[in-house]
């Protein structure tokens, strides 16, 4: 099972959208019966088989096992991942685009940023994956207080002015079996949830 599989599929995306598929990956995440997972779900069977069946179509689950009991062969599923990401590229037609948000400064750029990172990661996991290759990556993820807004602004001017010089030391715009590489640098306010499950700034 992946930690993370990418959706890239419109008619797979849209499969995932609905409650009880959702929560049927989410169940499945340890394989289990048809039946074992409809007790646990409060469902009949054959529901439970019906959506199972649109799932296991468009690959987000399979078989992993059959047992035979008496005169009845039972199907162990099991989801192929533990979380699903759904790409852009599932929505060609309104992906978000950095070139059509004109503010880099704003919020909607960096989602748009985002969602084009989203996009292009998942086309590399799947290519790797075909092509039984390791994707080289690195991320940082991490959280900052600021005492103040001039002590956030300070930091922004030095992460930036750090970053172009690294990228100037090494970029080779020369290198005849170089590879590019896209770079993301974010900073957003962190996000916590309150008593009401209200999203609100911390």
């Amino acid at each position: 099972m992946l930690d993370v599989a990418v959706i890239e599929n419109a008619a797979a995306a849209e499969a995932t959208l609905d409650p009880i598929r959702s929560r049927l990956l989410a169940e499945l995440r340890v394989p289990s019966s048809a039946a074992t997972v409809a007790a646990r779900m409060d469902l009949p069977r054959q529901k439970v088989n019906y959506h199972l069946k649109m799932l296991e179509r468009h690959g987000l689950v399979v078989l992993v096992e059959e047992k035979r009991r008496g005169n009845v062969t039972e199907r162990i599923m099991g989801a192929t991942a533990h979380s699903y990401v759904i790409s852009p590229a599932a929505l060609p037609g309104v992906a978000p685009d950095p070139a059509h948000e004109p503010n880099k400064l704003s919020a909607r750029w960096m989602l748009a940023v985002a969602a084009r990172l989203v996009k292009d990661v998942g086309t590399l996991i799947t290519g790797a994956e075909r092509a039984n290759q390791r994707l080289a990556t690195f991320a940082l993820d991490g959280e900052i207080t600021f005492a103040t807004a001039a002590d956030r602004a300070a930091f922004v001017a030095e992460l930036s002015a750090a970053t172009t010089a690294l990228a100037q030391k090494y970029h080779s715009g020369t290198g005849a079996g170089g590879r590019k590489h896209r770079l993301v640098v974010a900073l957003h306010p962190s996000v916590t949830v309150n008593l009401g499950n209200e999203l609100k700034e911390s």
